[in-house]
Parts: C-alpha cells; sequence; structure tokens
C-alpha cells in the first residue's frame, strides 16, 4: 500500500508496496510521483480520473497498468485510488496480477491457435478480419483502407488421411503451415506480414491487412502456390501437394467479413473447377452469372407451380408441297425478374435437380392438350402432330410410358399426333429401362425422334434396331446448304446430308431439316429427298394461337 498526499506525492509505503516495485534494501518511496510510478498520466482518461479522486471529487479509481520493476522485468499491478476518510491523502492498494495475466494470455493463445499447425486459427482469423474491416479504423492513419484475402485449400489430402493416416495428415499440414508462414514473412511490408491461419481440415487463409491492391495479393497467391509445389519430405516419406486458391482484395468500406468469405469461397470454388494447382481472381461479372443460375436452379419447381412457363409452337413443314404437318413445343420461362428465357437458360439446371421431370410433365401435357384442342377447332383439317423435347433423366426418373399413356387418355389425343424427340446421345446408347421405354412408346403408337442427328458418334447398325420413325438433321449441316449467293454451299455438307438421308429411309425413317432459312435449301433439302423443314424460312417459334390461324388458311 502506498499513501499519497493531494499533490500526488508518496508520503507512507508499507513493506509490500517497497518489495513490488523496488525489491527488497532498497531506498524508501516517499517523495517519489506515484503516477510516474505506477503509469498513471500516460493515459489522459486515466490521468484526470486520477486527479478527480486526489481533490475529493471522485470516491475511487481502479486500472490495471503494466510497470516497470526496478530490475528490470515488467509486471502488471492492479491500482485503487481511494480517499482516506477525515484526512489530506489518499490511499493506494497494488496487487500484483502478473501470474493472473500470464495465465491468461497462455489460454488466450491456445483458445486462438491451431495445435496442429501452430497457426491463428478461425477464432483468431475473423477476430482480426473484423477489426480490419471495422468502419474508421484507416482514418487519419495514412493506410489504404484496403484488405486481401487467400483463401486456400490442399487438392486431394483426403486421400493422404485415407491412404497414410492422421498422423502422417498432420504433420503434412504442420509442414505446409511453415511454408505459408515463411511466404507471409518474405512478404511483409510496413503494417508487418499477412496473417496466415488454419481455417480448419486443409483450409488455410492468408490475410493482407491495409493491403496494396490486387497485384500485391495475387503475388503473395503465387508465391504460396510456389512454396507448396516442392515436394515434402516427412521422415523418409515424401509427398508432393498442389493447392487451390481463391484471391479477393476490396476497400474495406464496400465488403464484411461475411461478404469477404462468400467471395473467397466461391473463387476458391472457381479454382477447384478450373483444373486446380491454380489461384483465381474474384471475377464480378462470374459471380453474377452464378447467382443468377442459383437464383434460377431454385425457382425451377416453384415457377411450374406457379405457371410461369409458356408454350410456343414452330411449324413442321412438308417440304414436298409446302403444308403444315406438325410443330415442335417449345417451352420458355417468363420469369418475373430476368422476363422471357428461352430452353437454353434453365433445361440443363432442371436436368441437374430433376425438376426436369415436373417440368417436362407439364410441357407433355399442355402440348397433348393443344393438339386437341386444335384438331376439335379444324375437324375439315388433316390433323397436326406435336413434337415434344424429352430429356434422359425423364425416362430414368419417371415412369414416362405410363405419363404419355394418361396424358393421351386425358386429352383424348391419337397417339400417332404425339411425337417424342430425344437427343442422338442419348437413344444411340440406350439400354435396359430407356430401351424398353422407348420400344412401349412405339408399341402405344406415338413416334419417336432422334434430335441433332449427325452431331455424336452414332452406331449405325445400331439404330436399326431401335423403335425410331424419324431423324431429324442437325442444323449445321443446313446453314450454308444453298446454291449461288455469296456463300457458296459446301459439298461435304450435302453428300453428307443425301446420304443420311438415304440411309433414314432404306431403313424405313422420315427425315426432317432443321434451320431451314432460306428457299434455296429448303430446294436444295427437297431435291436430295428430306421429307419435312423446319426453320425461319417457315416460321419462328410462336404462340399457339397463331397455329390455328395457319390451320384455319389451309
Amino acid at each position: 500500500m502506498l499513501v499519497v498526499d493531494r499533490a500526488g506525492l508518496i508520503v507512507g509505503a508499507n513493506t509490500a508496496a517497497l518489495v513490488l516495485l523496488r525489491g527488497e534494501g532498497t531506498e524508501p518511496l516517499t517523495g517519489r510521483v506515484a503516477a510516474d510510478l505506477l503509469d498513471l498520466s500516460s493515459d489522459p482518461r486515466t490521468w484526470h480520473a486520477y486527479h478527480e479522486v486526489l481533490r475529493g471529487r471522485e470516491a475511487r479509481l481502479s486500472r490495471t497498468r503494466r510497470i516497470k520493476h526496478a530490475a528490470g522485468h515488467s509486471l502488471w499491478v492492479r491500482v485503487t485510488v481511494s480517499p482516506v476518510p477525515g484526512s489530506e491523502v489518499v490511499l493506494l492498494s497494488l496487487t500484483d496480477i502478473s501470474a493472473r495475466r500470464e495465465l491468461q494470455a497462455r489460454l488466450r493463445h491456445l483458445q486462438m491457435h491451431d495445435p496442429v499447425t501452430k497457426l491463428a486459427n478461425r477464432a483468431l482469423f475473423f477476430e482480426r478480419l473484423s477489426a480490419a474491416l471495422e468502419a474508421g479504423a484507416y482514418e487519419g492513419t495514412g493506410a489504404t483502407g484496403r484488405v486481401g484475402l487467400c483463401y486456400l485449400d490442399l487438392d486431394g489430402f483426403k486421400a493422404v488421411n485415407d491412404t497414410l493416416g492422421h498422423h502422417v495428415g498432420d504433420r503434412l499440414l504442420a509442414a505446409v503451415a511453415q511454408r505459408l508462414t515463411h511466404c507471409a514473412d518474405r512478404a511483409g511490408h510496413a503494417t508487418g506480414a499477412p496473417l496466415v491461419a488454419r481455417l480448419g481440415g486443409d483450409e488455410f487463409a492468408l490475410l493482407v491487412e491495409d493491403s496494396t491492391g490486387t497485384e500485391q495479393v495475387a503475388a503473395l497467391a503465387e508465391a504460396a502456390l510456389k512454396a507448396l509445389q516442392e515436394p515434402f519430405d516427412l521422415s523418409g516419406r515424401r509427398l508432393s501437394v498442389s493447392a487451390s486458391i481463391g484471391v479477393v482484395e476490396r476497400h474495406v468500406a464496400e465488403t464484411t467479413s461475411t461478404g469477404l468469405m462468400q467471395a473467397a469461397d466461391t473463387t476458391l470454388y472457381w479454382a477447384k473447377a478450373d483444373g486446380k494447382a491454380r489461384w483465381t481472381l474474384f471475377d464480378p461479372e462470374r459471380n453474377a452469372h452464378l447467382m443468377t443460375r442459383q437464383a434460377l436452379s431454385s425457382g425451377l419447381r416453384p415457377a411450374v407451380e406457379r405457371g410461369e412457363f409458356v408454350l410456343e409452337y414452330q411449324p413442321l413443314v412438308r417440304l414436298e408441297d409446302g403444308r403444315l404437318r406438325g410443330v415442335e413445343a417449345l417451352v420458355r420461362w417468363r420469369h418475373p425478374q430476368f422476363g422471357l428465357l428461352t430452353p437454353n437458360r434453365f433445361v440443363g439446371l432442371a436436368e441437374e435437380d430433376g425438376s426436369i421431370v415436373q417440368l417436362g410433365r407439364w410441357v407433355l401435357r399442355t402440348a397433348c392438350a393443344q393438339a386437341r384442342r386444335w384438331q376439335l377447332e379444324h375437324p375439315g383439317v388433316p390433323p397436326v402432330f406435336v413434337s415434344v423435347n424429352v430429356a434422359v433423366r425423364q425416362v430414368w426418373d419417371s415412369d414416362l410410358v405410363a405419363d404419355v399413356a394418361q396424358i393421351l387418355e386425358e386429352t383424348q389425343l391419337a397417339p400417332e399426333l404425339l411425337q417424342l424427340e430425344l437427343t442422338e446421345s442419348a437413344v444411340m446408347g440406350s439400354a435396359g429401362r430407356p430401351l424398353q421405354a422407348l420400344q412401349a412408346l412405339s408399341d402405344m403408337g406415338v413416334h419417336i425422334a432422334i434430335d441433332d442427328f449427325g452431331t455424336g458418334y452414332s452406331n449405325l447398325a445400331y439404330l436399326s434396331r431401335l423403335p425410331v420413325s424419324v431423324l431429324k438433321l442437325d442444323g449445321s449441316f443446313v446453314r450454308g446448304f444453298q446454291d449461288g449467293g455469296d456463300t457458296p454451299s459446301d459439298p461435304a455438307d450435302a453428300v453428307i446430308v443425301e446420304a443420311m438421308v438415304q440411309l433414314a429411309h432404306r431403313l424405313g425413317l422420315t427425315v426432317t431439316a432443321e434451320c431451314v432459312e432460306t428457299a434455296e435449301q429448303a430446294d436444295r433439302l427437297r431435291r436430295i429427298g428430306c421429307d419435312t423443314g423446319q426453320g425461319w424460312l417457315y416460321s419462328r417459334p410462336v404462340a399457339a394461337e397463331r397455329i390455328s390461324g395457319m390451320l384455319a388458311e389451309l
């Protein structure tokens, strides 16, 4: 304990205070300025509060201070200042809390560091990241106010754990941590080296506070990749690993911890998808495309229930006389945010998540009902068939035969007025359940067409055993397939088309040419023997009412 007068001078001290501050056998503390001895004047707020107690305006003050012992070492002291009633002095009680602070520091270090790699762990990383992004942290400091992040994941690390055991995996992680730390130390600048942290598993992060720009963070990522390319020697065992790194660099005012980590995670995924063993910089346009894709994917199933899909129909015309023979049903999505979307924007997504089954069933039912409606509205005209595209997943994930039979019964459409289109790659390799389904549909009277024929690697011998009745030649053979004009036709296209038409006819199949855009193309295709044409020469995809108008003119 110390007794201090109103002027702040020590007027008395017990032996314990002398030993704590100066050691045994030293000169007394009387006459010394207590504030200087206990570091009460370095902090303006503490200095003001201390003076208020000395003047009798405040009843008590308590502070923790780090002070220098006369022997040279530092210690932590809890200082409590209280007036002595009825006197002109105040009492300072000193408690040595150095051991407690040291224990707290050790516990915090254990709490904030990874035991395997000795790096900062996830908790400390996010604490530092939050501090780096704190509003106003860089004002008036001359700092850049930017932050960079390299989010790293080892390629194939799971295989190391699975084949060599977790003890080898842990040693590899520790060796990786050492190399990353070395890279960070070499990349250090005025504000210090980047923080290297293990976020969990084989994921690491390098946080660049006050970064100077994208180039600096990208250079750090490149250095990390090169450092990890060198093989690791672990007790005679030689291991080689690679890493994928997502790189993000932003102004702190333009991001949050969540936003920065989401961008880094997305960019790391890109690096993996692009081939691994590389770093990839965050691309806002690519991310916007990904977000759009995710928005479309998540909205597919509800969109069917909300009735956001519509059908358009493109005429299929007999080349011999130009008469309307049928239509192809083409689905469109009237998206509330993105407008009218064509199938190439969402069908692939629907196939991935399985919603193509629900969507395909709706398309089939709607198209059959419309074909039957045309038949009833125009009884004096030969009925037109409707062609509907079918995805392979519809054959595998649903009972397509039962669905078709039920829809034909509900709509009262004759089976021969329905044509199902499957891509060449799907049909030519059909076996087992798909082949059985196609055969059952053909036996029912439904026509089966191979779409985009000529683009895959066809087993032509297998074609004769399939229950197929129509081949649709891919439009790539038809483009430029014309006489005269600035762009002469390719003789090879003519030979290929003629050969495919002859092959189809000998197998008892009819042939439809897609993407017919000019009269010259139509005439050449007719002379070669192609049966049906489809393309902008005849009509773009139109609403059902336009098809009704065409039927009325027949």
